[in-house]
């Protein structure tokens, strides 16, 4: 697949132009996913993946699981997503196993993002997504990015309406990509890449997915000079000598270059080429093992269509052969064939790894250094986890529907019983607590009264000694001053002074 075209191929007649506004019509975004294009009526119905399909067609039966074996493995994979970093560093091979025996669809992409490691770098990342795609973006891939989307997956019910929710979500993940990696831009073949993701998880999870598949697990595939995409096509001519020599004289005979069949193939990682079912088994196992599985793929196709005597015979020439490679019987890309081979076919990272550098070091002989200096690529997740150490956050469960605090749902767990103990308790100690401040309270005030008291007792002590002589009439009143108020100890005081000052006046005279 052809880099894309950089500035100047840009037609002026494109419907979707320039900017992030086009694709945000009100008009556009009204028909959403319900558009009856492409033939399709109000009453058109879809596969259990989205795809469509007309009503006079009957969609193929496949063998599903029963919904007790689903289950079973849903609860299993919930248990690996929830102690995540265990599994990963000593039950790897159970992980891979079951990666082979296929993702349950309800937890497929929540698990893509833990085996490469998106995950862990958009905890890393915060808000960085959210940066990018408030960035206007370079025009120059805007245009490409913008006469691109509705190639992708047309009859997705995602991607079917022109300016939809979905095409907006995979023009916003592409135009990130662009901003996030300047120098590698946008090329054509990441569209479908995107799109598959999108099918699977929100807008910034699929971006960071995307980045891990274009940085880890194949890095350099969408460069400038699709330099890496070339040396990987040496490198399966070179494996394909073993695996089916009849096969390999073949495309040797005809001068078959590998970049005009494997190209495709390995960009958009067979999304584009396999029925859908055998498409998820596939990437399920990539992102497990990583690049290895494209390899056992594209090794298993080319020796089912030309490794026989009797097939060739229909491939006469270069023409006829490419056409044979164009037109695979669809038998052998059945996921109840294809899936099985591929766990059998004895290819091993070690063998991508030590072909590599052997193809590597005649292409330096015939061309020089690589002029695209892309990271080293990783062999699947084992590889992912142990390059970024950073452990996976606890998966934690939310729920769309939050029930009020006081609701009860069900059996409490002992978590939930002893919580509550530890509130009784903690409400217990509360009111003791309040109950010990209220009796000190009324100690203090019964204290504080019984002071005044005693001070206005005195006071009357002191003006009936200072006459010098007692009078045995004012002696009942001093047991009634205690219970009088202030007020009224001041009026009886000055009641005394004004009878004394009286009875001072009539000696006198």
């Amino acid at each position: 697949m052809a880099r894309s075209p950089g500035e100047g191929s840009v037609s002026p007649s494109a419907s979707l132009r320039g900017t992030r506004e086009t694709l945000s019509d009100p008009e556009l975004e009204s028909i959403g996913s319900d558009s009856e294009i492409n033939g399709f009526t109000a009453e058109r119905k879809t596969d259990k993946y989205g795809f469509l399909i007309k009503t006079e067609e009957n969609s193929e039966r496949e063998q599903e699981l029963s919904v007790e074996v689903l289950r079973q493995r849903e609860a299993k994979w919930l248990d690996m997503l929830l102690n995540w970093d265990k599994w990963m560093a000593k039950r790897h091979k159970k992980i891979k196993l079951r990666c082979q025996k296929g993702i349950p669809p309800s937890l497929r992409g929540r698990a893509w993002q833990y085996l490469s490691g998106s995950r862990v770098k958009m905890d890393q990342n915060p808000n960085k997504f959210t940066e990018l795609d408030s960035m206007a973006g370079d025009p120059k891939w805007l245009d490409i990015i913008e006469r691109d989307l509705h190639r992708q997956f047309p009859f997705h019910e995602m991607f079917v309406a022109r300016g939809g929710h979905g095409q907006q979500d995979l023009f916003r993940v592409l135009k990130a990509y662009t901003l996030y990696r300047p120098d590698e831009g946008y090329c054509q073949a990441q569209a479908p890449i995107a799109a598959v993701l999108l099918m699977h998880m929100p807008a910034e999870q699929a971006f960071w997915c995307l980045v891990q598949i274009c940085e880890r697990y194949l890095p350099g595939y969408y460069s400038e000079k699709l330099e890496a995409i070339q040396l990987d096509g040496r490198i399966l001519f070179s494996m394909l000598r073993k695996v089916s020599p009849v096969a390999y004289k073949h495309l040797s005979k005809q001068k078959v270059d590998p970049i005009l069949y494997m190209t495709e193939w390995f960009m958009c990682a067979f999304s584009r080429t396999l029925p859908w079912s055998s498409v998820l088994r596939v990437w399920d196992m990539f992102f497990c093992e990583g690049v290895k599985i494209i390899f056992r793929v594209a090794l298993i196709l080319l020796k089912y269509t030309l490794g026989s005597s009797e097939k060739l015979k229909s491939c006469q020439g270069q023409y006829e052969t490419m056409e044979k490679l164009r037109a695979i019987d669809p038998k052998y890309m059945l996921e109840g064939f294809l899936i099985p081979e591929i766990a059998e076919l004895p290819i091993t990272e070690q063998d991508v790894q030590r072909e590599h550098l052997i193809q590597l070091k005649k292409w330096k002989e015939e061309y020089g250094e690589l002029q695209c200096k892309s990271p080293t690529r990783l062999h699947g997740a084992k590889a992912i986890s142990n390059a970024d150490p950073a452990g996976h956050k606890p998966l934690v469960h939310s729920p769309s529907i939050i029930l009020p605090s006081n609701v009860s749902s069900g059996k409490k767990t002992r978590e939930q019983k002893q919580e509550e103990k530890e509130q009784e308790k903690q409400r217990a100690k509360e009111m003791r607590e309040r109950e010990k401040m209220e009796k000190e309270k009324k100690k203090l005030e019964k204290k504080k009264s019984k002071g005044k008291g005693d001070q206005s007792n005195g006071a009357m002590k002191e003006e009936n000694g200072g006459e010098g002589t007692g009078d045995h009439r004012q002696e009942p009143v001093q047991p009634l001053l205690a219970k009088v108020t202030q007020k009224d100890s001041l009026n009886v005081h000055q009641s005394s002074e004004s009878l004394c000052s009286k009875e001072s006046e009539d000696t006198y005279l």
